[in-house]
Parts: structure tokens; C-alpha cells; sequence
């Protein structure tokens, strides 16, 4: 497996190697080896999530409180997502800086995002099924979600606010510099001593 940094600090794509033949398919999805020397620190598994979703939903941007904040590793198993990742993180030198991986059943990619990132995707396909390694269990106090159609963020998604299925919860997202205002955004800093902290 290949695991590339993106251009945002904590952020990961992850390229499985593939074995096919007549039969089928395998490739290893995650490797705990691989993993901790490429990222710098192990990933401690406290939930697995599974969503499935109709094409045109959009189910983010999503965040934790840091600490403990929650770190995933992302894939989809059927169908198809375009996965973002959005700095959010107080002082980093790539605030409000997004990237956006397509998950898929041809590539296989994965992504890794670290404490205080935000995230989300839409489904590009209807019966889209991803699935999460969560570091933390869920917290609902400590969960929080930024307007995935905030300008000062700019994220092309590819399909208008109009044109996607979106929880009342993500509707009503603050955008970036609301939530930063209200003080509800994780700490570049402290992000960054979190993850010293777990290697």
C-alpha cells in the first residue's frame, strides 16, 4: 500500500495494492505497520461507522473538540464519493484549505485525516456505502459542523446547494468565521502537540 501526505498538514490519501484475478479481488485496507511509519503515531480504533446514502447527499463538514478530537480512515465500499478534507485548525499555516479524493470501487483509495480536521462528502452514485475507523467514540456534545457551502471555504463539490440532500443539522452550519468567532474551532497547536503526544 502507498500512503502519500496531501497538501494539508495531517491529511493522507492512501493507494491499496490491488490482487485480482478470475475470482475476484483482494487488497489490504488498512496495515497497522504501514500505517504508524508513514503517519508517525498508531491508529488507536474506538468506533466503526458505516453510512449509506443516495446519490446527491452530503453529509458533512464534520469535526471533533480537540482533545480528544477524532481522527478517521475513510473508504467506500460500493458506489461512489467525492471525500473532502478542510483545514479548520486555528494558526495552520493551510487554514481553509480543502482537498478532495474520490473514493471509489476502481481505485480503492482511502483517506486518513488526523484530530481537527473537518470532513465530509458527497455520493456521486445511490447506495454510496462508506465506512470509518474512528479513533474516539462518538460525542455528541463534542461534535460540530462547519457550512459545507461556505465561500471563504470554496469547496467544489461538483452539484449546487439546491441540487443535494443535506441533515437539517448540516444545513444550518455555521460558516468558518462564524464558528472561529464563537470560538468553536480546534487549535493548530494543539492539534499539533495532540498528535506528538500519541506517537
Amino acid at each position: 500500500m502507498q500512503i502519500e501526505q496531501l497538501s494539508i498538514e495531517g491529511a493522507y490519501v492512501i493507494t491499496p495494492k490491488l490482487h485480482g484475478d478470475a475470482r475476484g479481488l483482494f487488497f489490504e485496507w488498512f496495515k497497522d505497520s504501514s500505517f504508524t511509519e508513514s503517519v508517525g503515531h498508531p491508529l488507536t480504533l474506538a468506533q466503526a461507522n458505516c453510512s449509506v446514502s443516495s446519490k446527491g447527499t452530503l453529509r458533512g463538514i464534520h469535526y471533533a473538540d480537540v482533545p480528544p478530537g477524532q481522527a478517521k480512515y475513510v473508504t467506500c465500499l460500493s458506489g461512489a464519493v467525492t471525500d473532502v478534507i478542510v483545514d479548520i485548525r486555528v494558526g495552520s499555516p493551510t487554514f481553509g484549505r480543502w482537498e478532495a479524493v474520490e473514493l471509489n470501487t476502481d481505485t480503492r483509495h482511502l483517506v486518513y485525516l488526523s484530530e481537527g480536521l473537518g470532513h465530509g462528502f458527497v455520493a456521486r452514485e445511490d447506495n454510496s456505502t462508506v465506512v470509518y475507523l474512528c479513533s474516539t467514540s462518538y460525542n455528541p456534545s463534542g461534535e460540530h459542523e462547519v457550512d459545507p457551502f461556505d465561500p471563504a471555504i470554496g469547496i467544489d463539490w461538483g452539484i449546487s446547494r439546491e441540487q443535494v440532500s443535506l441533515s437539517a443539522k448540516d444545513a444550518a452550519a455555521p460558516r468558518l468565521a462564524a464558528a472561529a468567532e464563537q470560538g468553536l474551532l480546534p487549535d493548530y497547536e494543539a492539534c499539533k502537540q495532540f498528535r506528538v503526544n500519541l506517537a
